[in-house]
């Protein structure tokens, strides 16, 4: 995987992505070390990121490397007009690595074909999040001691949610039962549907939270994305449909978890977060360690 760009969960087999997932319980165990000395990893997000990027940052000063880079493009020769690749080219040169965030499908992949360094997709629009699903996958293998044979329910924003379509591709590479709630609006699209169905598994959709949470494993909650909508009229119907209290939570199986991506909005209450199922700020720090374990493999020093 040295000198790899991670652009989509597809870019890595699943022999690699089980690899940087054990490479992380490494780190979970010594996070600080001094691995990353001389190194300069740059952080590049278009669009805002608060867990993507800190988390990013964080893997990189816990292992003594060096961070450039932006978290708006107001201060840069973007608002100038500069092209993504006359960007991208330039930190090429100052940077060992590039670590990117853009609010358009396809401008990662377009970055990681004209960067002379590795290129990790920390999200583009609605399309795909891969470090997102492997600290999901590793949180999974975390909770439920294996990622085979599970039953998985994703509730929400189906449509624009990247973290759920990537997700959803990687689960297909282990036997998963997917259950699929959302609005008819926002139901996950056919093209990730088709992942499922390739490899002869089973999908159910609900609009009706209630009928899943009993049998679920995992309970992955996800945001309504109100920056995705076109329509605000269409938001506003769809933003308070799915909301987990803590008295939905009685009767649910020993082992199951909640995920959430986060940032939440109402999507969760405030009353679950002390309940033993909530499992979603743990997520939030796996991903420190699974980005520590992916940068070290891709710079070659792992």
């Amino acid at each position: 995987m040295k000198g790899k760009s991670l652009i989509s969960i597809n870019d890595y087999t699943k022999q690699e992505q089980i690899e940087i997932l054990e490479l992380a319980s490494h780190f979970e165990k010594n996070p600080t070390q001094m691995i990353l000395d001389g190194y300069v990893v740059a952080t590049l997000f278009f669009e805002p990121s608060t867990r993507t990027r800190l988390s990013f940052e964080s893997a990189v000063n816990r292992l003594g490397g060096k961070i450039i880079g932006f978290s708006d493009t107001s201060s840069t020769s973007v608002q100038k007009g500069e092209t993504l690749k006359d960007t991208i080219l330039t930190v090429s040169n100052y940077s060992d690595l590039i670590v990117m965030r853009n609010p358009i499908e396809g401008s990662a992949r377009y970055a990681s074909e004209v960067a002379t360094v590795p290129v990790i997709n920390a999200g583009d629009g609605a399309n795909q999040h891969p470090t997102q699903t492997l600290l999901d996958l590793y949180s999974i293998k975390q909770t439920q001691g294996t990622l085979d044979n599970l039953h998985v329910a994703f509730v929400g924003d189906l449509k624009y949610g990247r973290t759920v379509h990537s997700l959803v591709i990687a689960l297909c590479n282990y036997n998963t039962t997917f259950h699929l709630v959302s609005p008819d609006e926002l139901k996950l699209p056919s093209s990730v549907k088709m992942h499922i169905k390739n490899n002869n598994l089973d999908y159910h959709q609900y609009t009706d939270m209630s009928d899943i949470i009993s049998k679920s494993d995992i309970l992955y909650m996800t945001r309504i994305q109100r920056e995705r909508f076109s329509d605000p009229l269409e938001y506003e119907r769809v933003k308070d449909l799915y909301i987990l209290e803590k008295s939905m939570l009685e009767n649910v199986k020993e082992n199951m978890k909640i995920l959430h991506p986060l940032p939440r909005v109402n999507e969760i209450s405030e009353n679950v977060d002390d309940l033993p199922q909530a499992y979603y700020f743990q997520q939030a720090l796996n991903g420190v360690f699974v980005r520590q374990a992916l940068i070290t493999t891709i710079l070659g020093l792992k």
